[in-house]
């Protein structure tokens, strides 16, 4: 059952925004995605004719990202925790998006050679174990841990990337973009419910 009306829909999920979406016309669309096409455009980052993968086939994420993508005019590739040969299909991308929900995930052997990284990930590094399995032989990041009790960290591993020719960071990254662009759908809906009534 779906509660809020797709006019006041400012995240984008409504079936007939996500429908708009699809058919590449406007309307509210979800809000990390926008910001993150927002970010590649601000950056003079090309989109067209590019190679873009994105792991991670969410509804929130990966498959809106997919078709902004896709609608930008690049060839576009959605990986997930079933694709074969998940690194070398990332070793093909010329932008890679990691949506995947696991910490440190995406390593330096994911990335080719000034290949643009945007990390989307969120992940909270709780206890000493979990910093270990991320951070193994990176006694800085270690340290950090100790001294703080927990680490924040995206889904791209973010010490492995020298290889990138961009990478958004973890906190500070996608996240203030996603509000940005959260508050650019809500400002557009109210344009259009004033300009109804």
């Amino acid at each position: 059952m779906i509660s809020i009306p797709q006019e006041k829909d400012v995240d984008g999920f409504h079936p007939y925004n996500v429908g708009q979406l699809v058919g590449n016309s406007p309307g509210p669309s979800a809000c990390t995605p926008s910001g993150i096409i927002e970010m590649l455009r601000r950056y003079d980052i090309p989109i067209a004719g590019k190679k873009a993968v994105v792991i991670g086939r969410s509804d929130i994420v990966g498959k809106p990202m997919a078709l902004m993508l896709l609608h930008a005019n690049a060839t576009v590739t959605i990986c997930h925790s079933r694709t074969a040969d998940l690194e070398a299909e990332c070793r093909q991308a010329d932008i890679l998006v990691a949506a995947v929900g696991r910490p440190g995930f995406v390593r330096g052997n994911f990335v080719k050679p000034g290949a643009v990284v945007v990390d989307v990930g969120i992940n909270r590094l709780n206890t000493r174990a979990e910093a270990e399995k991320v951070f193994a032989g990176y006694p800085s990041k270690l340290a950090d841990f100790d001294r703080k009790g927990s680490l924040i960290v995206g889904d791209v591993h973010p010490l492995e990337m020298e290889q990138a020719s961009a990478f958004t960071p973890v906190p500070g990254g996608v996240g203030p973009l996603t509000i940005a662009m959260l508050m650019a759908n809500t400002v557009m809906l109210a344009e259009r419910r004033l300009a109804i009534v």
